[in-house]
């Protein structure tokens, strides 16, 4: 069968290579034609790919607004891409504000449409809930507490695990020991706290100078920024200054794993750094007026995914236009080794694994949608 697939950021790309894999284990004769990454690329043939995501990454209103005209090309060109490959299936992984509107297109013309990664609807723009249940023919999820919400709203979803299980199982089969990774990376013997300060240019400004203050309170542990490649080094080295904190490219999870507590911007990270067993303090630098207007438009009382599936505040969250550092230094002491909250943030943790479920979670969907398209 033939699948055109669409996926607009860096984890799109990599979730969306392993559905590939898992829908090849299923459907030996698989045709593939995408928008993605390197990653999906390496799966289906970098001449199948329509758009990298590199081209279609724009974030916040400005970059959206200055790149319409870019935008609505890439959309029109994506139809015609997609009536030219005629597809069994079209196949969404989030990135709702292009997505949406392809599956409104390939609905009218009576194909298929399923979407993995449902969008988060449950915390913001809900009304896109409506475009979920006319256009989508089917809606996979991969957090548990979805599934009450969409049958709330009159949508059927599947819930098949968290592929974020599956990367976090493959990259520790691959993790270097304290002493190599240490040695390659310029470490010294102290106690590692990570910095996850986010993965684009705007949460970095935002994010890292707090993050700086912070650590150079705690010299006795060596603090640990995990930079992203796409982002110039430049960027972090302004913020990061003579503190001391060290810096590490392209090695999250490798820098996580020998830490012992993480400060964690919000977002996909503060779920991969619960699932790791890391204890964590969630710290996201917000403007004075959304911090005042948050309760107006947030649809939930947390912004990091491990409260919300769990229900209640298990991990600290700062989320403020000026971080009170002396607040933010007792948080942090409190998940060090011998803090007052790091055992009961570890029982929590294993009970939001047993929530997330084991790991195959792509693989699973491959299988769903294979046998439902037969």
């Amino acid at each position: 069968m033939k699948y055109y697939i669409i996926a607009g950021e860096p984890s799109g790309d990599l979730h969306g290579s392993k559905l590939m894999r898992g829908i090849r284990n299923h459907d030996a004769k698989a045709e593939f034609r995408f928008s993605g990454g390197d990653s999906m690329a390496a799966i289906g043939g970098k001449d199948n790919m329509l758009y990298h995501y590199k081209e279609m990454s724009f974030f916040g209103f400005v970059q959206v607004v200055m790149n319409l005209r870019t935008i609505f090309r890439q959309i029109d060109d994506t139809k015609r891409d997609i009536e030219a490959f005629n597809p069994d299936v079209v196949v969404l992984i989030d990135y709702p504000a292009f997505n949406l509107r392809i599956a409104k297109w390939a609905k009218a013309r009576c194909i298929k449409v399923y979407y993995y990664k449902a969008p988060k609807v449950w915390a913001w723009k809900e009304r896109r809930v409506k475009c979920l249940r006319r256009y989508v023919d089917r809606l996979y999820t991969i957090f548990p507490f979805e599934t009450d919400y969409f049958r709330g709203h009159g949508i059927e979803p599947i819930f098949c695990g968290n592929p974020l299980t599956d990367d976090i199982a493959e990259r520790r089969a691959m993790l270097p020991t304290s002493e190599a990774f240490r040695s390659e990376c310029h470490l010294d013997g102290r106690p590692i706290v990570a910095l996850l300060a986010g993965s684009r240019v705007s949460e970095i400004k935002a994010n890292l100078p707090d993050m700086v203050a912070l650590a150079r309170r705690f010299t006795e542990y060596q603090f640990v920024v995990t930079a992203v490649p796409w982002i110039d080094k430049a960027l972090y080295d302004r913020y990061i200054g003579d503190s001391g904190v060290k810096y590490v490219c392209d090695r999250t999870q490798h820098t996580l794993a020998h830490s012992v507590a993480a400060i964690v911007t919000s977002g996909t990270a503060t779920l991969e750094t619960a699932l790791m067993g890391i204890p964590e303090v969630v710290l996201y630098h917000v403007p004075w007026l959304y911090e005042k207007l948050k309760p107006y438009f947030l649809r939930i009382p947390y912004i990091s995914l491990v409260n919300i599936n769990l229900g209640r505040e298990a991990v600290r969250e700062l989320v403020r236009a000026k971080l009170p550092p002396e607040e933010a230094a007792a948080e942090l002491t409190a998940i060090l080794p011998k803090g007052r909250d790091r055992e009961r943030m570890l029982r929590d943790f294993d009970e939001l694994r047993q929530m997330i479920g084991r790991e195959g979670a792509s693989e699973r969907v491959a299988e769903d949608i294979v046998k439902t398209l037969r």
